[in-house]
């Protein structure tokens, strides 16, 4: 019998479109493996929202692949050592999977490289983006460290190749290796069960990419007018599928790139996946470390401080006094998601607002966010602190109170701030200003004309 191949399975949880799926099928029998490894990524491991995600997924890519003769196989360890086990147990003749650019997936694929017995081949293919990220280069061959000529460049060899149809059979091997069973993993919080409004809002797996595809494909001329109106379900919600890889960035390209309209702007948020992926390939650190050195002299507050500590459980809870911010960080509690220009909102208000290192946000949505990306999180804090290779200037802060009249957040706020549901769309958006003391609800932590001083005294020391 021909021996097998093993496919290593990470965010790339799907059969269409999906080419280590595709090669392997043609290779022999297949035995498709999911490593849940903690160790490698070390302090990177998946947050809690990321595992509650990854559990269903899991279920989902494993129903799927029984129905074409196939079964998933669950290991839990070090991904090089299980792997490489893995494949001297079953005599594989190579192991397929897509390229990862997280540093420690890096590491970890050369790791496995080091480890295969002679005769085993690790095949890394192409397919989590639309161009490999390090492809796009300048004239002179260099990476791209800022996104407009990043997007210019790409552009010119879009669309991408048309999405290949999942495999209609995978043959088995002769005996199946042992596997997990996935509900020992753990992955699902439970005491207590904060997770409670994801399976309301979410449906994880490959037929949920699609019909989520599906039901944004209307509005995709529409992006540019609703995408900042957070009332509105104007944004794709297609990120944490893309995330783990349930649909590829390809098949969205494809599905949405005639819709007329404003879809450009849409195309060019895809766009900037493959830009954070260029961006961490180039600083690998990119989640710890400012690009810009300058701000690693900037005068934060101390979070060890009680005042500040304090201060950041309000942001996290969406206590603040500012109902846009409040709004945005309930969501994020309640759904693992938030709304994309409420992102920026409340990012900012935590870096210029509260004077709290970007780190320290970016770390609460790593562990909250359904689609915790380690590039696209780290690039968009960035973005917003004014630390990053291609950011927003740190001068430039951002008012909530303002934002939220500009984009008609009345709506958004009356659903996550219930407290607030009674007041009139003047009023909701900074009641303080208006008089109206809600029972419950708290006073703002900082004026803005405060903040904004402070912000700006701040950055001035390290611009001295």
């Amino acid at each position: 019998m021909t021996r097998p191949v093993i496919v290593w399975l990470r965010r790339d949880l799907r059969l269409a479109d999906q080419p280590a799926f595709a090669a392997a099928a043609k290779a022999g029998p297949v035995i498709p493996v999911y490593v849940l490894d903690d160790e490698t990524p070390k302090h990177r491991k998946m947050g809690g929202a990321s595992r509650w995600w990854l559990h269903h997924s899991l279920a989902s890519l494993a129903t799927d692949l029984e129905k074409i003769g196939s079964r998933l196989i669950l290991k839990r360890g070090v991904a090089a050592e299980v792997l490489a086990k893995l494949a001297k147990q079953t005599n594989a003749a190579a192991i397929h999977c897509l390229r990862h650019y997280e540093p420690w997936w890096r590491n970890a694929e050369r790791a496995l490289k080091g480890q295969l017995s002679e005769g085993c081949a690790l095949e890394c293919h192409h397919g989590n983006y639309l161009m490999p990220p390090g492809s796009v280069t300048t004239g002179s061959g260099q990476p791209y460290k800022i996104y407009t000529p990043f997007w210019r460049a790409l552009a010119q060899h879009m669309p991408p190749p048309e999405p290949v149809p999942a495999p209609k059979r995978l043959d088995a091997p002769q005996s199946w290796p042992e596997s997990d069973t996935l509900s020992d993993w753990d992955l699902l919080p439970t005491k207590p069960d904060w997770a409670k409004g994801f399976a309301e809002e979410w449906t994880p797996g490959e037929a949920g990419a699609a019909e989520r595809l599906k039901a944004f494909h209307a509005r995709a001329l529409h992006y540019e007018a609703c995408r900042n109106l957070p009332s509105v379900e104007g944004t794709s919600r297609l990120s944490p599928h893309l995330h783990f890889g349930e649909i590829s960035p390809a098949t969205v390209w494809h599905a949405t790139m005639e819709a007329g309209g404003s879809v450009e702007t849409f195309l060019k948020e895809l766009v900037w996946r493959d830009y954070a992926q260029n961006v961490i390939l180039q600083y690998p650190d990119y989640a710890k470390a400012n690009a810009r050195d300058g701000f690693d002299k900037f005068p934060w507050r101390d979070p060890s401080d009680p005042d500040v500590a304090a201060d950041i459980r309000a942001w996290q809870q969406g206590r603040t006094g500012y109902p846009l911010v409040d709004a945005g960080m309930r969501q994020l509690w309640a759904t693992g998601w938030m709304h994309n220009r409420v992102r920026m909102v409340t990012a900012s208000f935590l870096i210029k607002h509260l004077l709290v290192d970007w780190r320290e946000g970016e770390k609460w949505f790593w562990d909250t966010l359904v689609d915790a990306d380690y590039g696209s999180n780290a690039t968009n804090w960035q973005w917003t602190s004014g630390t990053g290779v291609d950011s927003n200037m740190f001068v430039r802060i951002m008012a909530p109170l303002t934002q939220s009249e500009k984009f008609d957040a009345a709506g958004y706020i009356r659903q996550w701030v219930p407290e607030l549901a009674g007041l009139s769309d003047k009023a909701i958006h900074d009641p303080e200003a208006a008089g109206k003391y809600v029972k419950g609800y708290p006073k703002k932590l900082i004026g803005h004309k405060e903040a904004r001083e402070r912000a700006l005294a701040a950055h001035g020391k390290i611009k001295a």
